[in-house]
């Protein structure tokens, strides 16, 4: 692939290029030709989540007990990756069902709620999404007025999220709530929960095949047996923001490489002046500027892996990936529109669309600010969020 221009990929083993291939094709011939009808339409493809769970998508890293492949992070994020390519609203789906639903029952779960729930997630017989940010709190996390009250038997739940992905189709939701003491908790709110209702939002011009919407519980009583056990505090809901993020990082990657590519395969082909495009030098200057910033955003993501898979990873690695990484995909997607000229903002074409969805992707899983704060924090060991 003419992206992989320092040959990332020849360091793949056998099985992650198999896995590779198999998705590459998938895309090529299951998602690429209809990926511009779904997006403007604002239909998500429901009929690619049992094709999903049967490429093992949905439980990549779980455990093979529950039904996983129990696979590396690396190999997550090359999921990640080739299903971004095709459209970061396809990738988020599978993503939130990885990352941010089945990693924190795994992580914070009993064991009745890791056998109830993991292997229905992973077969794709129940569908997640994750509910943390609301309509007033979204990088402040902590200032969140969704609130759960003891009472006999479990909580009453109280509040609203916003641009929950998955929000409406969803059988079971992660959601965190403070209780009487100001302590963050997990619950898993099931569909059908007396007072639980959703709304989906459909005026987005962004991840536009993607399902995205509000969840809004009104004296919804959660039982104990829903109350993720081991799930306190502010840190239990952001440590599986930082899975999610990982595999934004990769996800970005494979944007970048989609509108690098189509761009280079049109100015090949559009004839301006009596000649190709591509043999103007601004056009080139454009192409080797993209080719360059993806080659440094992979080996962002490639780096990120193998500290991921040996443990070393922290959440600030993981913030730098993400914010690097987003910015160089929107930064290339405008490049390539540019070289596509007035073509580019067509849906039979790739880059305009990718590039409106990333500007929801840097946004979401923490902004381009607040990774910035992140990071700023640790070079200087000065909060900056206050």
């Amino acid at each position: 692939m003419l992206a992989d221009f320092y040959l990332l990929d020849d360091e793949l083993n056998e099985e992650e290029r198999q896995i590779r291939d198999t998705l590459r094709e998938f895309v090529k011939k299951e998602i690429l030709p209809h990926i511009g009808d779904w997006w403007l339409q604002g239909k998500f493809p429901m009929h690619l989540i049992k094709k999903f769970a049967e490429m093992g998508l949905l439980g990549i890293t779980a455990p093979e007990e529950y039904g996983g492949l129990n696979l590396s992070k690396r190999v997550y994020g090359i999921v990640a990756r080739e299903l971004e390519y095709a459209d970061s609203g396809i990738r988020s789906f599978v993503s939130v069902q990885n990352s941010l639903v089945i990693y924190p029952i795994l992580t914070y779960g009993s064991d009745e709620q890791k056998r109830r729930f993991i292997p229905k997630l992973i077969s794709g017989e129940m569908i997640g999404c994750f509910g943390l940010t609301e309509p007033d709190s979204g990088s402040d996390p902590a200032s969140m007025k969704t609130h759960a009250k003891k009472t006999k038997g479990g909580y009453i739940l109280n509040g609203a999220k916003m641009w929950i992905t998955n929000g409406s189709i969803a059988d079971v939701a992660v959601v965190w709530a403070k209780d009487e003491n100001g302590i963050i908790k997990g619950f898993l709110v099931e569909k059908g929960f007396e007072g639980f209702s959703t709304q989906e939002l459909k005026t987005k011009i962004s991840l536009r095949a993607s399902i995205t919407s509000e969840l809004i519980f009104n004296d919804v009583f959660v039982p104990d047996e829903n109350v993720l056990p081991y799930a306190e505090g502010l840190k239990a809901p952001l440590s599986c923001l930082t899975q999610a993020r990982y595999g934004i990082a990769w996800g970005a990657v494979g944007c970048a490489m989609a509108t690098f590519e189509e761009a280079v395969n049109y100015s090949k082909t559009r004839i301006a002046f009596g000649k190709p495009i591509a043999s103007f030098q601004l056009i080139q200057e454009k192409l080797a500027d993209m080719l360059t910033e993806i080659t440094e955003a992979q080996l962002v993501a490639w780096r990120l892996a193998e500290l991921m898979d040996s443990g070393r990873a922290s959440f600030r690695h993981v913030s730098l990936a993400k914010r690097n990484n987003v910015r160089t995909a929107i930064e290339v997607a405008r490049r390539a529109r540019a070289i596509l000229g007035a073509n580019g903002t067509l849906a039979e074409y790739h880059s305009m669309r990718h590039l409106a969805n990333l500007e929801a992707v840097e946004t979401y899983e923490g902004t381009y600010e607040i990774h910035t704060l992140i990071l700023g924090e640790y070079i200087t060991g000065i909060e900056a969020f206050r």
